[in-house]
């Protein structure tokens, strides 16, 4: 058995486990037959739109993939675009810190004869830009919405924090190394160089020479940038809309349940709130705290825990769960469609 197939064993069980503690978790003190009459009462158009808006959430990223390589005069079929991002989400979805995602596309990507350095360029930029986002949001509701924050329980503003600040970190960090990609290999290489001293780490598998391709890549997304500043700005435009989509589904549900009180910003802001605070956890999308939050945000909007629990049901399962099952369906038909074409020319080239 191969390490790639174990590990992908490892994280479907980790999956697994984690999904069974955060379901016992949620029903442990609940009335499932109370919960499961309130969903029978949605009205289906709700439920509809919640499934549009998570498949907008989707198709937006292609949206944003198939502009970038436009803009490296690589054209492709946004049908490709969307099974790249739908791919992406899968993997993310079921590993931890989302970290799967990205070398899934690149693989798909690859197969489609786009080359590895530009997918790579691309793939990044779409990460900065959805990590800016979170960045840009969560700055926004704590500089602008602190009597919000304040409502908020001490442990929801905790990772609310601890939130923003991985992410601003990050970012930060993404940043340097494309603004800034001479410092920065600078940095990285001889800190690199430090570790080895101190016998904090091994020389091995060519990995001096991998961190120093990895920083070239940086640079030509640093020359990507500089030449193509406004495709940046209007995907990043897109990359807003993209995120409020997902949001904006707990609004939906919120007045599925015949609710008004509360307005269509508030609702989307706490939810974001949720977003931001688990984005950068080492959990598959932040399951088990995400649920957890949910719940002690959303209880007294919903009148009580029991509601609460019956509209995280539908708004966790299309942002997270329809999103999983979906994009493994598309995911698996992607790899038993999408041909390697470059071997197909070399064998073409061989008759």
């Amino acid at each position: 058995m191969s390490s790639k197939v174990r590990k992908n064993i490892f994280n479907a069980l980790f999956l697994a486990a984690l999904l069974a503690v955060t379901v016992w978790a949620i029903f442990k003190d609940q009335d499932l037959g109370i919960i499961l009459d309130t969903l029978a009462g949605i009205p289906p158009v709700f439920l509809v739109i919640g499934l549009v808006l998570v498949l907008l959430y989707v198709c937006s990223e292609s949206v944003i993939i198939k502009y970038l390589l436009s803009t490296v005069q690589i054209r492709v079929p946004l049908l490709n675009c969307i099974r790249y991002s739908f791919v992406g989400f899968f993997y993310s979805c079921i590993t931890p810190s989302a970290t799967g995602g990205q070398p899934m596309q690149i693989y798909y990507m690859k197969k489609q004869n786009i080359d590895i350095p530009t997918a790579t360029i691309i793939l990044m930029l779409v990460t900065i830009e959805y990590k800016f986002v979170l960045v840009f949001v969560g700055l926004a509701v704590v500089l602008f919405g602190q009597g919000l924050v304040q409502s908020l329980t001490a442990e929801v503003q905790f990772f609310l924090y601890l939130g923003i600040a991985l992410n601003v970190f990050c970012v930060s960090f993404m940043s340097l190394l494309v603004f800034l990609p001479g410092t920065a290999k600078f940095l990285i290489t001889k800190g690199f160089g430090l570790l080895k001293k101190l016998h904090l780490m091994k020389e091995k598998n060519h990995r001096t020479e991998r961190l120093e391709n990895s920083m070239d890549i940086y640079r030509e997304a640093s020359v990507f940038l500089k030449n193509n500043k406004l495709a940046i700005f209007n995907t990043t435009v897109i990359s807003f809309i993209q995120r409020f989509f997902l949001f904006f589904i707990t609004y939906v549900v919120y007045r599925s349940f015949g609710l008004h009180a509360e307005s269509a910003v508030t609702i989307t802001v706490l939810q974001s709130i949720i977003s931001i605070s688990v984005d950068m956890l080492p959990l598959p999308g932040g399951m088990g705290i995400s649920e957890g939050l949910y719940l002690r945000i959303f209880a007294p909007i919903f009148g009580g825990m029991t509601a609460a629990t019956a509209s995280l049901l539908v708004s966790r399962g299309f942002s997270y769960y329809v999103l999983i099952i979906v994009s493994g369906i598309v995911s698996f038909i992607t790899h038993l469609t999408v041909k390697d074409k470059g071997k197909i020319q070399k064998e073409k080239g061989k008759r």
